[in-house]
């Protein structure tokens, strides 16, 4: 038990900011941390040790998300008006998020995830190599490469 404790007491930080960058809601981010290791618990003898306790939890994380994305898209709440900008601002500035996201998108793995983690979770560059399995230097180079590719498409995709 004691060994659970210090598990989550080193990983929980890494996999919470992970869930960040999946659902960019911190209550939410937290409720998920909390259910992915308490599966981690219910399936920690299937840790082989093949890869690092880092990257296993985030797997469990993912798949977690996953499945309340899930949930979510088969019990729709009720969206309720609030007031504050008009809603002509909110879809002009919902469609330039659109546009990014969907730029991102676009982009094949690993740019994509490495984006995700970088600008939406706020993980370090080590933190991202460590969810991946790379190195911190693998991770500056992907971040590069991926903003590069997304300012290439940006380029194409403007008129003249």
């Amino acid at each position: 038990m004691e060994r659970l404790t210090e598990i989550y007491e080193e990983y929980s930080e890494l996999v919470f900011k992970y869930l960040m960058t999946l659902c960019r809601d911190s209550h939410i981010a937290e409720e998920l941390t909390q259910d992915t290791f308490y599966k981690a618990i219910q399936s920690i003898e299937r840790f082989n040790g093949t890869c690092k306790m880092s990257v296993w939890l985030c797997q469990i994380a993912k798949h977690t998300y996953y499945q309340y994305v899930d949930k979510q898209m088969k019990q729709p709440e009720l969206v309720t008006l609030q007031s504050g900008p008009s809603i002509e601002q909110l879809l002009i500035a919902q469609e330039d998020k659109i546009e990014i996201y969907r730029k991102m998108h676009q982009l094949k793995e690993p740019f994509r995830e490495v984006l995700h983690l970088r600008l939406l979770g706020g993980l370090s560059f080590q933190e991202i190599g460590e969810v991946l399995g790379k190195n911190e230097n693998w991770a500056r180079v992907t971040f590069y490469r991926a903003k590069v590719k997304l300012l290439e498409e940006g380029k194409q995709n403007e008129p003249m």
